[in-house]
């Protein structure tokens, strides 16, 4: 990892910008991303907070899963307020740029940062400035839902890690799960559950530990119509405090705010 508040190898900002106005409403910008093509984002005011200052940046970034790359070349700047959607096919490596954003996989080349650093700690990386919600809910079955909230609140602390915020997170364990809608289910070992609410358990936890970078992987797995109104809910309020959401999904986020990155394999 180098760099005070990022990670990768140093690279020029991306050059070329692409963006669709459709016919169906307001402009959505677009990005292609092919192994050894380039694939860049352009930087844009739109949909951002006002006064915002944060911005995640990510520079001619390239991966490889097994020995063969997935992606490369590949930039965007996203802005605090703002939400960008990664799309494509399986196996284009929407899950592979999550996991590298999260610090789970080291890039083959480029660069993300995440400006400006934290103050009291500029060598702060990206991903303990982010939540990271995967495939897996990560939940033990004997463990009830406030067990791991109560954990994932100390490990992670409850102000804005990062931010150069020091305000407790917006809601305790328990008002996170009220959030979710399973208060009722509180004392209930999580192998109880159904797959819907094991998935809002771990989507509790972004409440319980305040970071600014959302990287969400599939988040409305397993959720019911319900459910997923709660997440956008939850998405709307981050983004209307100034926060980043980078989601990998196979269809709308239903956000105002946001703009979308395709990725194809060639």
């Amino acid at each position: 990892m180098s760099g005070q508040h990022g990670y990768g190898t140093d690279a020029p900002p991306p050059e070329d910008a692409h963006r669709n106005n459709g016919p169906e409403g307001p402009a959505v910008d677009t990005a292609v991303a092919q192994p050894c093509e380039a694939a860049v984002f352009p930087r844009t005011r739109r949909g951002s907070v006002p006064g915002s200052t944060l911005a995640l940046s990510v520079r001619d970034l390239a991966a490889e899963r097994g020995g063969r790359p997935v992606f490369a070349d590949l930039g965007f700047v996203l802005e605090g307020g703002e939400a960008l959607n990664v799309v494509g096919r399986n196996g284009a490596g929407k899950s592979t740029l999550l996991r590298v954003l999260a610090g789970l996989l080291a890039p083959t080349a480029g660069r993300v940062t995440l400006d400006p650093p934290d103050p009291d700690d500029p060598d702060t990386p990206v991903s303990e400035r982010a939540h990271y919600l995967g495939h897996a809910d990560a939940l033990k079955p004997a463990l009830t839902p406030l067990d791991h909230l109560g954990f994932a609140a100390d490990l992670l602390g409850r102000g804005e890690r990062g931010s150069g915020r020091r305000e407790p997170a917006a809601t305790t364990p328990a008002e996170a799960l009220d959030r979710v809608a399973l208060a009722h289910a509180a004392d209930l070992p999580c192998g109880y559950l159904s797959a819907g609410q094991r998935r809002r358990v771990a989507l509790a936890r972004l409440l319980v530990a305040a970071r600014p970078l959302w990287l969400l992987d599939e988040p409305a797995t397993a959720l019911d119509l319900g459910s997923q109104a709660v997440l956008g809910d939850m998405m709307r309020r981050h983004l209307d405090g100034g926060g980043l959401i980078v989601a990998a999904t196979h269809g709308p986020l239903g956000l105002d705010r946001v703009r979308e990155l395709r990725l194809e394999r060639s």
